[in-house]
């Protein structure tokens, strides 16, 4: 398992905030005998007595490198290999990838950020850093 994000906690404490409750630190998925980590797992609670509470899976990027283009390529390529996966192994949980608020305005507010977050079907949580909040969320 590798080590947590820089912004793991502000994270977790932005979902619980947004009323989230966190159910896996980290969610652990597999296919074969191979295990990966996705930084979160978490739930709201039933709203009625016959509706299962709603399901997700968060996985961090800080966007900290020289090259916000390759900080994006390992984002989407590690968020693809957890998408294929979690489609197999646990369909009704809905895949983010959580940002800092710099990065939804910088890079991904590019046309390249745009194009590739409309091509992959990324899911994206925008939260703030320091006021440890849920900014948006982009479906």
């Amino acid at each position: 398992m590798s080590a947590r994000n820089l912004f793991h906690d502000a994270v977790v404490d932005a979902l619980v905030a947004d009323g989230w409750t966190i159910t896996d630190d980290p969610l652990t998925i597999s296919i074969g005998n191979k295990d990966l980590f996705v930084d979160l797992g978490a739930e709201r609670g039933t709203i009625g007595a016959e509706k299962e509470g709603e399901q997700i899976a968060v996985e961090i990027q800080s966007f900290l490198n020289p090259s916000p283009i390759r900080d994006l390529q390992e984002a989407v390529g590690q968020y693809a290999v957890y998408r294929a996966i979690m489609e197999e192994s646990d369909p009704d949980r809905r895949l983010y990838l959580a940002v800092p608020r710099r990065v939804w305005k910088g890079v991904l507010a590019e046309p390249i950020g745009q194009l590739i977050l409309k091509k992959m079907g990324i899911r994206v949580l925008v939260f703030h850093e320091k006021k440890r909040k849920v900014v948006e969320w982009k479906n």
